[in-house]
């Protein structure tokens, strides 16, 4: 039920259909409430707490997945290469444990949400979940005093914590309808501020989606060459999956699996595909009655599907890793950006 309603409205929102005006006085109620929300942080009554290192929100407006894990892992490699020592912090989509938690070796999904293990285990730098934004920031500086920058992983909306640098993600839908929920798909006014725009499109797609700025940064996810699951050592080009008598089944549980499965498609596989729910809760009987020569899924939901003994035996499974690309004249404004904050703050 729930998909098919999540279908429904993906699909209202990319246009001024019956369903979405109907929803239209809704979505200007919400548009007060969140307008008399940011208000009251602006104005004094509801505290802002700053710290004393710059802070990089990135996020969306734009409801679901668009990327960002990604960006934020890029994020961290590009400010590491020039010699600063990031963190994350992150709600944890789906994270069980109350408080702060700090990622370690033996962190599972249940407890800290599949993103931040990913974001930990492909960036290499301390990684922090919890509901409250400041407190987690607060409790990882205290545990890695050489943290000299954080980057807040989907925090455009809890204003609580302030921040130097705001980047705002989306990708191929652009802006749908350009209304707010629930008749449309955005949480926040197209209008809202930022300092850069972010549009993830598909190696093919040159043009940025109208309703966007015109200067938003283009953002290609690049696919490397998969490995197995239970062995990453086992690798080999996406090239070698193109045998037309192997049975591919491609499955994602990411906020928009039909990126996944298109990327597939445009490095010449032809694969049956299992769309599942964003952070979907997989188990030992997932790919149990699946007939397919080997099954392809991401990297986020590898490092769930990993700490299932019964899916870590299934020799079918291989992930297929991405890797974010942008211009390096963004990396080289981000940089500068931070640098300036740091050594005169300025609100953001």
């Amino acid at each position: 039920m729930r998909a098919v309603l999540e279908k429904v409205l993906l699909g209202a929102w990319q246009k001024h259909g019956l369903l979405a005006v109907l929803l239209w006085p809704l979505s200007r109620l919400f548009g007060l409430i969140v307008t008399f929300r940011f208000g009251l942080f602006v104005m004094g009554y509801k505290k802002q707490t700053r710290l004393e290192l710059p802070v990089v929100v990135v996020g969306n407006i734009f409801i679901g997945g668009t990327g960002k894990t990604p960006l934020v892992i890029w994020l961290v490699k590009e400010l590491q290469k020039t010699g600063w020592h990031p963190a994350v912090i992150s709600r944890g989509y789906g994270a069980h444990a109350d408080g702060v938690q700090l990622l370690d070796a033996a962190s599972q999904a249940s407890q800290v949400g599949d993103e931040p293990l990913l974001i930990a285990a492909s960036a290499n730098c301390p990684v922090a979940v919890g509901r409250d934004r400041v407190a987690v920031a607060q409790c990882l500086l205290a545990a890695h005093p050489q943290v000299d920058v954080i980057i807040s992983d989907d925090g455009l909306q809890h204003y609580a914590l302030g921040r130097d640098v705001e980047i705002i993600l989306f990708d191929q839908r652009g802006v749908g309808n350009g209304w707010l929920l629930p008749a449309g798909p955005l949480r926040e006014p197209l209008q809202r501020r930022r300092d850069f725009t972010v549009c993830n499109l598909a190696c093919n797609e040159a043009v940025i989606p109208a309703g966007l700025p015109h200067d938003a940064l283009r953002m290609v996810l690049q696919p490397g060459d998969a490995y197995r699951l239970n062995d990453r050592q086992v690798s080999q080009p996406l090239a070698a999956f193109q045998d037309q008598h192997q049975r591919i089944l491609a499955a994602a549980g990411i906020g928009n699996p039909q990126r996944y499965f298109s990327m597939l498609e445009q490095q010449g596989l032809r694969c049956q595909t299992l769309p599942l729910p964003d952070h979907h809760d997989f188990d030992a009987g997932t790919f149990k009655a699946v007939d397919a020569d080997c099954i392809l899924i991401t990297e986020k939901d590898a490092v769930k599907c990993r700490q299932i003994p019964a899916l870590l035996a299934d020799t079918r499974i291989w992930v297929v890793p991405v890797e974010a690309q942008l211009d390096a004249a963004f990396a080289t404004s981000l940089i500068t950006m931070i640098s300036e904050k740091k050594h005169g703050r300025t609100s953001a």
